[in-house]
Order: structure tokens, then C-alpha cells, then sequence
């Protein structure tokens, strides 16, 4: 089905291009030829090594006290076999140069990610790169929403988005727009990281900015299901598990140079990668190379 949707197929082209052959480029999904190789007896093992009490994360919320949760739990039992080692995780030593990833298609539409290497999830910009995110294009009064999507409906998807690992973490755009109109669309993403890293926010840009992440924030809290997810995740994540009112507090502290510095460090046009999906891989290497020239002679 993936492969079938070049709307999601792109963002494993992207994610190939900016972290080459270490696994953190490699689909979730894996590949046909890998998991038609897959055995039952290698799911079982991987379910016994995985999935042991040990190494079991309990979270909840909701209408319960911390004892009584723990004193429910108590009653598992524990394997028999101890504490199994986790999954391998390949250490980021050096990452690539920006890379280049096209697939052919016979598609009405140029399906373009231009991408980036992140934060980690546990970096102290997380709250700038979060507010950078919502001021480029991730809600529906953002700079390229507005830009290229209302003012001259040069396309119907146009978004930023942003995954953050243990050590690094991929930032990146995505648009899908006709042959016609990639040259302007591509122009018009260049001007606005460009005008966001120079520093020149709107009046009440920022303030806007931190006023939809507060609010998506505190919205979310409403279901008991996102509350027990987030204790889960940072525990899982060994991450610092920060307070609502301390998550706040942080967002609001951001200023606006410190979000031209994420643009900056992020989004350079020379540290962008790019991933496209479309008819001609000529007219989309050309279109990439003048956002950033390197990608010319990228693979």
C-alpha cells in the first residue's frame, strides 16, 4: 500500500537521502524481501527477547492511585530468563553529505521532500525547533501553507515536519505540486527559510506560534489515553518527564532569535536533501540543484 502512495513512499526516499546506510534510513516497514524471509521461529524469538518482564514499561492515568497501580502489577511474573539485551543500536559516528533519491512514476504530481539531519529528542532547542516547525509550516496559517497553498494555489499538501532519535533526528518539507509550478514552489520555500534564519519574524508570528503549540498541547491532555502515553514514552525514552506547566513555561520562553537560530542550524539550504517522486528525474534534478547546488552531483 505504501508503495502504492507516493505521498508516504517519498519520506522513505528522504530519510535514504539524508542517512545513507546507517539503519535510521532504512523504511519501518521493512522491505518485501525481508519479511518474506521472516520465519515463525524467528518471531517467536524476537517476541521472547523483546517482550519480557523486565523490560516491560507500565503507564496509566486516569481514576487510580500510583499504589494500587503498583500493587495490580505486583502480580506479574517475571521471565524466566532475566533481563534479555535490547535491540542493537548503530551508533551515529559521522552522517553523510546531503544525498539525492529519485523515483520514476507516471504521476500528475512532483512529489518533493527536502530534508535535513534534526536534534535529538533530548536536545534543549527541542521548543525552538517545535516553534520554528508551526511558524514554517505546520498548521494552516504557517508562511508556506499560506504562501504556496492560499495566496497562489500552486499546491494542495505543503507541510514541515520533524522526527527526533536518541542521538539525531531528520527535519524536513514536503509539497506535492505539478511540473509548472515546482521551480516557484521550490523559490518560494527558499525565501522563507531564508527570511526565517535572517531573523525577520512578522509582528505576532512567534506569539501566534507559541499560542497554537499551547493550545494543541493542552487539547491533547483532554484524552486520558495521550496523558498515559506520555508518561509511557518518556519513561520508554528515558527521557525527562517535564510538567505541563514547566512545558509551558519553556515554549514561552523562546524567543525569536532562538528560532532563527534553529532555522539556521537546520535549514540551511546547503544541509538539505532531497527526495522526489514524479516523471522526470531531469526536470527534478534541476529544480532541487538551484535550492542547493551540491545535490547536482548527490546519489
Amino acid at each position: 500500500m505504501v508503495d502504492d502512495n507516493p505521498q508516504d513512499l517519498v519520506h522513505d526516499l528522504a530519510a535514504e537521502a539524508v542517512f545513507g546506510g546507517h539503519p535510521l534510513g532504512r523504511p519501518v516497514i521493512g522491505s518485501a524481501d525481508v519479511i518474506a524471509q521472516v520465519s515463525p521461529r524467528a518471531l517467536r524469538e524476537w517476541h521472547r527477547r523483546a517482550y519480557a518482564g523486565p523490560r516491560i514499561v507500565l503507564a496509566a492515568a486516569g481514576n487510580i492511585s500510583h499504589e494500587r497501580l503498583v500493587e495490580l502489577f505486583a502480580g506479574g511474573r517475571p521471565s524466566p530468563n532475566g533481563s534479555p539485551p535490547g535491540p542493537r543500536r548503530s551508533p551515529i559516528r559521522r552522517l553523510p553529505q546531503p544525498g539525492y533519491r529519485f523515483l520514476r512514476r507516471r504521476t500528475e504530481q512532483y512529489h518533493v521532500v527536502l530534508a535535513a539531519p534534526g536534534i535529538a529528542r533530548d536536545d534543549d532547542t527541542r521548543y525552538a525547533v517545535a516553534l520554528l516547525d508551526a511558524i514554517l509550516g505546520g498548521s494552516a496559517s504557517s508562511r508556506l501553507f499560506q504562501e504556496i497553498r492560499e495566496q497562489r494555489g500552486m499546491a494542495y499538501s505543503v507541510y514541515t515536519f520533524g522526527s527526533q532519535y536518541a542521538e539525531t533526528g531528520q527535519v524536513g518539507i514536503y509539497v506535492g505540486t505539478r511540473e509548472d509550478n515546482l521551480d516557484e514552489c521550490l523559490a518560494v520555500i527558499a525565501r522563507e527559510l531564508e527570511d526565517v534564519a535572517a531573523g525577520r519574524l512578522r509582528a505576532g508570528e512567534l506569539d501566534r506560534a507559541k499560542e497554537n503549540l499551547e493550545g494543541r498541547l493542552l487539547l491533547s491532555l483532554e484524552s486520558t489515553s495521550n496523558r498515559m502515553s506520555r508518561l509511557g514514552k518518556a519513561l520508554v525514552t528515558d527521557m525527562e518527564l517535564v510538567s505541563v506547566e514547566e512545558t509551558l513555561r519553556r515554549v514561552r520562553a523562546v524567543t525569536e532569535d532562538d528560532v532563527a537560530e534553529a532555522a539556521r542550524a537546520l535549514f540551511t539550504p546547503t544541509r538539505l536533501s532531497a527526495a522526489g517522486i514524479g516523471p522526470r528525474e531531469s526536470r527534478f534534478r534541476k529544480a532541487v540543484t538551484r535550492l542547493n547546488p551540491a545535490l547536482a552531483e548527490a546519489s
